[in-house]
């Protein structure tokens, strides 16, 4: 597996990862208008590429394959962290959180935060996020639940 910064070029593969994440592997644990709601909010390709590019985004490669993408901002916040469903339980998730650590620790972040989906909170559970609170986004039936979580980059969590 190849771990690299995102360019450009990549964004037509994150987003058909992030919505074969969001339909295919996040069903499992919301409802399809849930799941219309989260796919829909990915906007237009030119605003995703931004916003990609803004939260110093990082892609897995497996064989050549965009695999899977996380990010962090200035602030140690991961807004993003999908897989793509045909390389889920390859190490993927682990291995992108691995290097957001690495990376916030280089930056001398204290923390890292996220709002982890039903799907992603054991992972980063296992890795040593603790859940903060929770929160809904959307409205009425569309409304989804997630989880504020956060880890404390001290030394002594062991991603």
């Amino acid at each position: 597996m190849e771990l690299r910064a995102y360019t450009a070029g990549d964004a037509q593969a994150a987003l058909v990862i992030f919505l074969r994440a969001v339909r295919e592997t996040a069903r499992a644990h919301y409802s399809p208008e849930q799941v219309a709601a989260w796919a829909a909010d990915s906007g237009d390709l030119n605003s995703w590429a931004a916003a990609r590019t803004a939260a110093h985004t990082h892609l897995a490669i497996i064989d050549g394959h965009v695999a899977g993408f996380t990010d962090l901002d200035d602030h140690g916040y991961i807004d993003m962290l999908f897989v793509d469903p045909d390389f889920g339980r390859h190490g993927v998730a682990s291995a992108l959180l691995a290097s957001v650590v690495a990376l916030a620790r280089q930056r001398g972040l204290p923390a890292l935060t996220t709002f982890a989906s039903l799907t992603s909170r054991p992972v980063f559970e296992r890795h040593g996020f603790v859940i903060t609170g929770e929160r809904y986004f959307g409205e009425g039936d569309r409304a989804a639940k997630t989880y504020a979580m956060r880890c404390v980059l001290d030394g002594t969590t062991a991603l």
